[in-house]
């Protein structure tokens, strides 16, 4: 594969987006085109991934022809690849369901290019090898996800948005305070260069503020305790067709650069910041657990979910062993799919209440008469809550097994605390929306947002469940390859 098909998973869905906007006065064929961008878009980066796996080898493109570390770097490595074909399979389904929704916010001439665009900035945001880019893609990430959420139907849109922009303000800020610590200290924000630079000099006085900045940033990226506080409003409020990809993959940023700051650029100094992770990571889990438990919606339910979804990869990531690190991978992969599906389960049902709402005392046995929407919830909430036979289980298994290998006896109980409270309020769930008596005076509507893209990402993740040898594979592949920096390094430099 030549050094520029590294490109074209970010390039095609911008370009796109450019096209999509000229396409506005035809909606259906500005929404065609937008699905079939998304698909070369993510069958590029499946080729790019099968390639560096069976190769061996990193694609590295250096922009402009100016080598690393004096241009910009775009680097194709296995965890690179593996991220932005996550990304790219959820936000794929996230098209596909809001070609089937029928919130009013998806008809706007905007939305498709602007999915495009944020598609653009989460695969950027993995294929950089530059920290300056890796704030300007996940900028553009921001940019796009303000405004989808801001065009909701919802009338909380607009101060779900603004809260989103201003905590992402706050995340920008902390980025830029540690890429300026970061080029005062050693002049450059090639990843690969500062991994070098950082192991020959890592006393330099400004290097302790660039980490503490970088890990907070990562940290609001994600959503993870104490910075979660604006996640619930947000996916609450966005359409569902956003709030799927802003609760599975959006997060999964910070998840990224956490991974890259302990196994490349910070390699000396990640033991305290490892130690850091696994205690916000129990946080994370126990109250996100709770929290969820305690909800009255289900879309908030699924956000505080997320925060211990995110808990139990900040985990894996804290215990640092390579089984830990694979666990955490494929955790990543696992919920993402799961959580997307979840989510637009969510907003099928609330689409098909007389009041668009997916708040319990509205939804509450609305789901009597949506029997296949059932089944997949029910299904989703297994891999959710780690039960066999769904993708969820092999998550769980590999985490607490690596507990065990590690001997982390204490965070592996109240992760299996966790773990138990992810099972309640996951069945508490299900029991209000299709077990409960409906809602007095309640009936569904007749139609409501098409169940095309969950049934497909739930047979994706019973698939996995079932036979996950390959995702297996691919992410013991990965680990072997972060767990090598010098690799890295060498490779950028020198392509």
């Amino acid at each position: 594969m030549r050094n520029e098909w590294v490109l074209l998973p970010i390039i095609i869905p911008l370009a796109g987006a450019a096209i999509a906007v000229l396409l506005r006065r035809t909606h259906r064929v500005q929404a065609a085109w937008s699905f079939g961008a998304m698909l070369t878009s993510l069958a590029v980066s499946v080729l790019l991934l099968i390639d560096v796996l069976s190769t061996g080898r990193p694609v590295v493109f250096q922009v402009g022809a100016w080598p690393a570390p004096f241009g910009i770097s775009l680097m194709g490595d296995a965890l690179a690849a593996l991220m932005a074909v996550m990304c790219q399979v959820v936000l794929a389904a996230g098209l596909v369901y809001a070609r089937g929704s029928r919130d009013q916010c998806v008809q706007y001439s905007g939305f498709f290019p602007l999915f495009l665009a944020l598609a653009a900035g989460l695969t950027g945001a993995m294929l950089t090898g530059d920290l300056f880019n890796l704030f300007v893609f996940a900028e553009l990430v921001v940019i796009s996800g303000t405004i989808l959420t801001a065009i909701s139907d919802d009338k909380s849109g607009v101060e779900a948005a603004f809260k989103y922009f201003f905590i992402s303000l706050l995340a920008s800020a902390l980025l830029l305070i540690a890429i300026g610590s970061l080029y005062a200290s050693y002049g450059t924000l090639n990843m690969a260069d500062l991994a070098r630079r950082i192991a020959a000099e890592p006393d330099r006085p400004l290097l302790p503020i660039a980490l503490a900045t970088l890990t907070a940033a990562f940290l609001i990226k994600s959503a993870v305790f104490p910075f979660h506080f604006w996640q619930p409003d947000f996916h609450s409020a966005s359409p569902t067709a956003v709030s799927a990809m802003l609760s599975s993959v959006v997060v999964k940023i910070g998840v990224y650069g956490l991974l890259r700051m302990t196994t490349l650029i910070f390699v000396e100094q990640a033991g305290p910041l490892r130690e850091l992770l696994v205690v916000l990571g129990l946080i994370g889990v126990l109250f996100g657990g709770l929290a969820a438990i305690g909800t009255q919606h289900a879309k908030r339910m699924l956000a505080y979910s997320t925060l211990g979804q995110i808990g139990f990869m900040l985990v894996g990531i804290g215990w640092g062993t390579p089984l830990a690190l694979m666990a955490a991978l494929v955790f990543a992969v696992n919920h993402a799919l799961l959580k997307s599906a979840m989510l637009m389960l969510a907003g099928n049902v609330a689409s098909r209440a007389p009041i668009k709402s997916a708040a319990f005392n509205v939804i509450g046995g609305l789901g009597k008469t949506l029997p296949l929407a059932g089944a997949l919830f029910l299904l989703g909430g297994m891999g959710l809550a780690g039960l066999p036979p769904m993708n969820g289980f092999l998550s769980k298994y590999l985490l607490f097994n690596s507990g065990l290998s590690a001997q982390e006896f204490g965070s592996l109980a109240l992760a299996a605390t966790g773990s138990v409270f992810t099972l309640v309020y996951v069945a508490r769930a299900f029991q209000k929306i299709w077990w409960e008596p409906p809602v007095e005076g309640a009936k569904a509507k007749p139609y409501g947002d098409r169940l095309i893209a969950p049934a497909l990402l739930i047979g994706l993740c019973l698939l996995i469940g079932v036979w996950g040898e390959p995702l297996l594979k691919v992410s013991a592949a990965v680990i072997d390859w972060i767990s090598t920096p010098a690799a890295y390094i060498s490779a950028v430099r020198g392509g």
